[in-house]
């Protein structure tokens, strides 16, 4: 059974609220996955704070018609498509689709939207070879939890050779003496 207009504009609208949310949306063949399979994959893409969105082409239009940074999607609404709209940690939602994708072979990457710009799936996948936000916070940690050990190991060094060299000192007087 269809939806009714009232049940489409409040899609629409939903979509519109999704999209101001999302940095990058990228658009994906679903075509053959199952119900649980689909679930499956919202329930990974939630792990990173992204949604997949199961919508009509005309409706998805209708959404970004507005909006100059996502009417390059325009391009790849052909077809059965989901979209996987990304919001903060862009390479663990990108990571989180490619672990499904590699596991059920059954969808397809189309490309994406970032900053009005239409993405293709090198520039996606270059994406998700970034480090996810928490990698890059613990390397930073790290990095800066290394400068501390070095600058506490560095201060330490200082009374220690003031006292070899005082030590040193008195030991030639005695010597010379």
């Amino acid at each position: 059974m269809g939806r009714t207009l009232e049940g489409k504009k409040e899609l629409v609208t939903e979509l519109k609220e999704l999209l101001s949310e999302t940095q990058l949306a990228v658009v994906i063949d679903f075509q053959g996955l199952s119900v649980a399979e689909i679930t499956k994959l919202r329930q990974q893409l939630a792990e990173s704070g992204s949604v997949c969105k199961v919508a009509k082409n005309t409706l998805m239009g209708v959404a970004i018609a507005d909006d100059e940074n996502w009417q390059p999607m325009e391009q790849f609404l052909k077809g059965s498509n989901a979209f996987l709209l990304l919001k903060d940690d862009l390479g663990g939602g990108l990571k989180a689709y490619q672990d499904f994708q590699k596991a059920s072979k059954k969808t397809e990457l189309r490309g994406g939207v970032m900053e009005g710009r239409a993405l293709s799936e090198q520039e996606i996948k270059a994406i998700a070879d970034l480090p996810s936000k928490e990698q890059l916070i613990a390397q930073i940690a790290g990095a800066i939890n290394g400068v501390a050990t070095k600058l506490a190991v560095g201060i330490n060094q200082i009374p220690t050779s003031v006292a070899r060299a005082i030590q040193a000192k008195i030991d030639k007087d005695n010597e010379a003496a």
